[in-house]
């Protein structure tokens, strides 16, 4: 299959972000190991180059446009991520980041540990487990400049999840479709009781879809007691 580095490239600067050789290279091989995975597993719905490069590639990387990567001893963790959007795109950008990622499905994170080894990834790991039982350990509680996060959930859940994470004066950014200032809405008291504060909600369209991240600023410390305990943050959202 040919893939057209020019297009990849042009992009990619289209977000200010300039890739060298290398790391187009790395993104080419992260496509090539997430479609042959995809053969025995179910890691994406979207196969086609010119999508995953648009969908997934810039998608997770348009997250430039709200946080600022090129910072000194960065630490970021990707919360729920799958087969690992936003983070690996992230890491392949800004090869500096400490990166964690975590899924609560062992065969995904897995797969994400062979795509770190082929592509040569240094400072980055993985974690199996569950949100809710990682974020009650000292050493991943409130550690991270930032945490990302692409699942599927409503935005006071996924604060639960996410924020305590954070370290104050760090950010939680929330990748989200375009309709969002409801739910936004919604989830603002929730945010607050966390220890966050929601700062803004950057809307772009990525070719015909609308998208949104939702940009929230942690400024205290998250109340202990959160999150609660395995699937009561899906089941019974914080207002």
């Amino acid at each position: 299959m040919d893939y057209d580095y020019l297009k990849f490239s042009v992009e990619m600067e289209k977000l200010n972000v300039v890739l060298t050789n290398d790391q187009i290279d790395q993104f080419i091989k992260f496509y090539q190991l997430l479609i042959e995975k995809n053969k025995v597993m179910n890691l994406t719905a979207i196969t086609e180059f010119e999508e995953v490069m648009t969908k997934h590639f810039l998608d997770s990387l348009s997250v430039t446009a709200v946080f600022q990567f090129q910072q000194p001893d960065l630490h970021a963790i990707d919360l729920g991520t799958g087969a690992g959007f936003p983070g690996i795109p992230l890491k392949i950008a800004f090869p500096d980041i400490n990166f964690l990622l975590v899924d609560s499905l062992n065969k995904r994170v897995q797969f994400l540990n062979e795509v770190i080894s082929e592509l040569g990834l240094k400072n980055i790991s993985t974690l199996h487990a569950r949100a809710e039982d990682v974020a009650k350990n000292h050493i991943y509680r409130e550690q991270f400049n930032l945490c990302v996060s692409r699942a599927v959930a409503n935005l006071s859940t996924l604060s639960e999840y996410c924020i305590p994470f954070v370290k104050k004066g760090g950010y939680f950014v929330s990748y989200k479709s375009g309709q969002i200032e409801e739910e936004a809405e919604q989830a603002k008291k929730a945010v607050l009781r966390l220890g966050g504060e929601l700062e803004r909600i950057h809307k772009f369209d990525l070719y015909d879809q609308k998208r949104s991240f939702v940009v929230i600023k942690k400024i205290s410390a998250t109340p202990k007691k959160y999150p609660r305990k395995a699937g009561i943050p899906a089941k019974e959202p914080l207002m």
